[in-house]
């Protein structure tokens, strides 16, 4: 049992993972009433001695889970770092009263914490953002069984098994076959690949100082004419169309109808003609200008 006592500073897959992977594997198993005893100790007492041979003994299965997302492309070192935060927060989360081992308690927590970690950096954009979208990447990456576009009797069965609608399932798929470019060209882009960077060729036309301009322009101008139609109404005809069109709380005709002691038809001929007399102010106004 003396091997299950290493520090756990001396574990560190980042430095020698050949080496680390060597050392949780020789670090012996608990058995069932070993890790009851120890999971008593640290749920009653706080045994910091018994959570970190809890860990140490859980290590190895770390490692093996790890080892399933070597797909995404990711240092296997940095999967079981993260697996093993998984596994600390199982530990400390474990009740030995319901029973159950804490391998069976900790592969969630474990999977949690790798699941965020690929999520994180496969991509430089984010690929999943919701809970659905997320279960979706890892199931979807699985139950493709080639390289090529699913047909859509495929895409029909996923959406089926996932309990999502199928173009949800073609995003994804999107999504998956698509890869990161960057804005810029690299430093050791040669001239003829360089122009093939986004920058060369994607136009921000909302930062161009003379549209803006001209947008400023005709919004004030256009404020200009409408403020100057209104002024021309009538004091009723004018709050009439405030009321319906300019508030925030837009009034209904049979309210105004309630104010002015008139019918709702009334209100809607009156809004009419105001209307009418608004299109033909500013048109006379742009005519005139």
């Amino acid at each position: 049992m003396s091997n299950s006592l290493l520090p756990v500073g001396h574990l560190s897959p980042g430095h020698d993972l050949n080496g680390y992977i060597q050392a949780v594997n020789g670090i012996a198993v608990l058995t069932a009433d070993e890790e009851r005893e120890l999971a008593w100790r640290l749920h009653d007492e706080g045994d910091l001695e018994a959570a970190r041979r809890l860990v140490l003994s859980h290590l190895r299965f770390v490692v093996h889970i790890a080892r399933s997302y070597s797909g995404y492309g990711l240092p296997q070192a940095d999967l079981i770092q993260e697996g093993n935060v998984g596994l600390m927060k199982a530990v400390k989360r474990f009740d030995p009263s319901q029973g159950v081992r804490l391998v069976s308690f900790a592969v969630h927590w474990i999977k949690a914490e790798i699941h965020e970690f690929v999520l994180r950096n496969w991509r430089i954009v984010k690929i999943a953002t919701t809970k659905a979208q997320r279960k979706l990447f890892f199931n979807l990456r699985s139950a493709k069984k080639r390289l090529a576009w699913l047909n859509n009797d495929e895409v029909d069965a996923i959406a089926k098994d996932l309990d999502v609608k199928p173009e949800v399932v073609r995003e994804m798929e999107g999504r998956l076959a698509s890869h990161d470019a960057g804005f810029d060209a690299a430093p050791d882009d040669d001239e003829d690949s360089i122009y093939q960077a986004p920058a060369h060729y994607l136009e921000d036309t909302g930062q161009d100082p003379a549209a803006r301009l001209e947008d400023s322009d005709w919004e004030e101008d256009s404020s200009r004419r409408l403020q100057g139609a209104l002024a021309a109404l009538d004091e009723r005809s004018r709050d009439i169309l405030t009321q319906r069109w300019l508030s925030e709380d837009k009034a209904t005709l049979h309210e105004l109808a309630d104010v002015y002691g008139v019918s709702a038809e009334r209100i809607r001929q009156l809004e009419k003609n105001a209307m009418k007399k608004i299109r033909e102010q500013i048109g006379d106004s742009l005519v005139a200008a």
